[in-house]
């Protein structure tokens, strides 16, 4: 939170858009994070899986820039690192092993799923108080001192207990302790809107119920699955599985448990997908109203062409006509009625300008017959056949004209017609290649033949 804000007041003293404001405050949050945990490399993966929603050279290379600043500043500040010192893991752990991080990732998630709805539970039943919300806050303070009362260790970052439990060291106490207070005072904490993190109490948590695990899960060494559980709920509850995975790397610099991180992280994530509408943190904004995709695709009309969609039966009108030629030829022809914009081409089928159906019907029932098309000409914004669609929907939404002509790169010549009619026909392709199901390969057992030979 320092670091972005300290990005967004660089950011408000530069003439910058909207959208390198928003990198700037990003860069200024991984930087935060990279300093703060000697995690740079998932610092960058956060800002793109929570923050910028975006994988595009304009906002990665700052972030990564400003991230690897910080981390490299750090070894002098604060030290080099890992955060957490764990022993070193078996590099294969076997089939029972990744049995063991099925459970843990389905565990992790459940657990997660239980978090996300306790803190807006928790925020629900504040609103329902009979008091102003402005003495939430202190409610909320009163719980976690209360919390820290009965469970000392769940005041404060928490670095300590998390130490503990990677070393193996933990006793049930501080298991149960943290599972149970700290849980509690965290979802109360955020729920009333005192000030709290995540990332920590989160790998607190996490690392405590691993050691959950760790009593019947089979033995891959001393917190082996505190760190696996760890990963697993970060990727669960923030539901960024890659994020998770390479932070539980860089914060114990131990890469051994990469594939059994990856099986547990990604199952809670799944786990959360499948039983919450959102994430603990999208979950917030979509109650103030507002709307977060957490979903990566490649835009359809990005991969599409112009000449994939574009129309090519139309009608052009020569440019030497007169309004005369044109009254009974062109506009009251039924075959025409689908056309609304007319291109004007010259003897060679060039484009040289266009014409609307409206503005031409006017022209041809005026008493000027011998007017000419030049009156109401007006200058064309076109397309070409080999640029994607998405280049046209942004000159659309430039210009204002929902219709334009396709002309040919080389020659400019008239090649078809493309409208917001076409673009749609575009996404509608895109829909069936997505829901149509069909089997394309279909095998054909020989016996099967006979049978059906012999019965016939």
């Amino acid at each position: 939170m320092t670091g972005g804000a300290l990005g967004s007041v660089i950011a408000q003293l530069f003439h910058l858009t909207a959208a390198e404001r928003k990198t700037l405050l990003v860069a200024g949050a991984a930087a935060g994070m990279s300093a703060t945990f000697a995690t740079p490399i998932s610092a960058v993966l956060l800002a793109v899986e929570l923050l910028l929603f975006e994988w595009k050279p304009r906002s990665a290379i700052p972030v990564a820039l400003a991230s690897a600043s910080a981390g490299a500043a750090r070894r002098y500040i604060l030290g080099m690192g890992p955060l957490f010192v764990v022993p070193q893991h078996a590099i294969f752990i076997g089939p029972q092993g990744l049995a063991g991080c099925v459970i843990a990732g389905l565990l992790a998630g459940g657990l997660s799923a239980l978090l996300t709805i306790g803190v807006y539970a928790a925020e629900d039943s504040f609103m329902k108080l009979p008091i102003h919300w402005r003495w939430w806050p202190a409610m909320g303070g009163l719980a976690v001192g209360l919390g820290g009362l009965i469970f000392p260790q769940a005041l404060g970052v928490g670095y300590d207990t998390i130490r503990t439990l990677l070393q193996g060291d933990a006793g049930r106490g501080v298991i149960a302790g943290v599972l149970l207070v700290k849980s509690a005072i965290w979802v109360i904490s955020l729920g009333s809107g005192t000030s709290g993190g995540v990332l920590a109490p989160l790998l607190m948590m996490g690392a405590a119920l691993g050691g959950v695990e760790a009593t019947f899960l089979p033995n891959e060494g001393a917190g082996f699955w505190p760190l696996v559980s760890m990963g697993a709920i970060l990727g669960g509850t923030m539901r960024a599985p890659f994020t998770a995975i390479l932070f539980a790397l860089e914060l114990t610099h131990d890469i051994n448990v990469l594939l059994p991180l990856l099986v547990a992280a990604m199952l809670a994530h799944a786990t959360t997908v499948l039983l919450l509408k959102r994430s603990i943190l999208t979950e917030k904004v979509a109650r103030r109203g507002f709307h977060l995709t957490r979903e990566y695709a490649t835009d359809p009309l990005e991969i599409l062409f112009v000449r994939e969609v574009m129309r090519t039966k139309l009608v052009a009108l020569p440019s030497g006509a007169t309004l005369s030629d044109l009254r009974n030829t062109l506009v009251r022809q039924p075959t025409q009625r689908g056309q609304h914009l007319f291109p004007v081409v010259d003897q060679e089928g060039r484009v040289k300008a266009v014409v609307t159906r409206r503005e031409l019907r006017k022209l041809t029932e005026s008493d000027r017959p011998a007017a000419s098309l030049g009156d109401v000409l007006r200058e064309p914004i076109v397309a070409y056949p080999d640029e994607p669609l998405r280049a046209v929907v942004f000159r659309m939404a430039e210009s204002g004209f929902t219709r334009l002509p396709v002309v040919d790169s080389d020659s400019g010549q008239l090649a078809g017609m493309i409208s917001l009619h076409d673009l749609l026909l575009a996404r509608v392709r895109n829909l069936n290649e997505e829901r149509h199901r069909e089997r394309v390969l279909r095998l054909r057992l020989p016996f099967g033949n006979r049978a059906n030979a012999t019965k016939t």
